[in-house]
C-alpha cells in the first residue's frame, strides 16, 4: 500500500504545467505526412517487353492510359536501371500526370515521401523559431523518413538557440548555439 501524505497547503496550490511554461516549441513532422496515399506508375508498363522504349508505342500507351486514377495523389514514377529510356520519356509522363497528380516524383514510394518532406521543409518559414529552443517530436504513428529529420535539423540549426529530439519530458540534445 502506498501512503501519500498531502497537506492542505499543497492542495491549495494551482497545478503548473512546467513544460508549457518552459518556452520549448515542439515540431511534429508527422503533421506533414501526406494525407493521400502515394501511388506508383511503373515505367516498364509503357515499354516494349518492359525494358525498351519504342517511341510510337510509348506515346500511344501514354495517350490511352487512364491518368485520372491518380487524381489528388502524389505519384512515384518507378523505373529500373535495366531500362533503355530517353530523358524526354520522363518529361512526357510528368506532363501526362500534371493535370491529375498532386505531385510527381522519380523513384519508389519511399523516395517520393522523402522528396515531399524535403520540399515542405525547404519551404518552411523558420522566422518564428529564431533564438528559440525547439524539440523535434520523436514518436509518431507513421514512418517519417530519416531524411526529414536531417532536413529539419539543417533548416533550423542556423536560427534556433537549441535543437532537441524526443518529447518535452525526455529529450536528446542535438544542437546548442554557442555563446557569443
Amino acid at each position: 500500500m502506498i501512503d501519500i501524505n498531502l497537506d492542505s497547503e499543497s492542495l491549495d496550490q494551482p497545478l503548473v504545467n512546467r513544460v508549457a511554461n518552459s518556452g520549448l516549441i515542439t515540431i511534429d513532422l508527422e503533421t506533414y505526412y501526406p494525407s493521400e496515399e502515394i501511388l506508383e506508375v511503373d515505367l516498364k508498363d509503357f515499354l516494349f517487353q518492359g525494358v525498351l522504349l519504342k517511341e510510337k508505342e510509348f506515346r500511344e500507351k501514354v495517350k490511352t492510359h487512364h491518368w485520372e486514377q491518380y487524381a489528388g495523389h502524389p505519384v512515384a514514377l518507378v523505373y529500373g536501371d535495366d531500362m533503355l529510356v530517353q530523358q524526354w520519356a520522363f518529361m512526357l509522363l510528368a506532363a501526362a500526370l500534371k493535370p491529375y497528380a498532386q505531385s510527381v516524383h522519380l523513384g519508389n514510394k519511399q523516395s517520393a515521401l522523402v522528396d515531399i518532406y524535403q520540399g515542405i521543409i525547404r519551404n518552411l518559414d523558420v522566422a518564428s523559431y529564431k533564438d528559440k529552443r525547439v524539440i523535434i517530436k520523436g514518436c509518431s504513428s507513421k514512418a517519417v523518413p530519416n531524411e526529414a529529420y536531417m532536413a529539419i535539423t539543417q533548416k533550423l540549426q542556423p536560427v534556433v538557440s537549441g535543437l532537441m529530439f524526443g518529447e518535452a519530458c525526455s529529450t536528446v540534445p542535438v544542437y546548442k548555439k554557442p555563446k557569443s
